[in-house]
């Protein structure tokens, strides 16, 4: 089996996570975070759509890591990222990092907003 080495270029990415933290760029951030190909945010949890909306004109999607399970998301909070014209896809928090990861890796532009485990 052949493995290569993934190349972020100047993006960010996660490098793991624990109870109530996630590690990006070596560094380890508690609470939830907002994360993009720049660099990292604090999140406000689903009242707080503007720290993702900054962005909206970088992103076309943007992972929803609803903790250890995933969760519906609230449909006004849905309905703000739908007007803007930025997809939102709902995935458990572990499952939510790897996929920004994948995806970031071959330069798509893709945000994620993560509530901790």
């Amino acid at each position: 089996m052949r493995l290569n080495e993934i190349d972020y270029d100047d993006s960010v990415p996660i490098d793991g996570y624990g109870p109530g933290f996630f590690r990006v760029g070596g560094t380890r951030i508690d609470g939830p975070i907002a994360v993009f190909p720049t660099g990292v945010k604090t999140w406000g949890g689903f009242a707080d759509t503007e720290t993702i909306l900054a962005q909206a004109d970088k992103i076309d999607v943007v992972f929803i890591g609803t903790g250890a399970e995933i969760a519906h998301l609230p449909a006004a909070f849905r309905d703000v990222f739908d007007n803007a014209g930025v997809g939102v896809e709902p995935m458990a928090s572990p499952a939510a990092c790897r996929t920004y990861n994948v995806l970031l890796s071959e330069g798509r532009r893709v945000a994620v907003a993560l509530i901790p485990v």
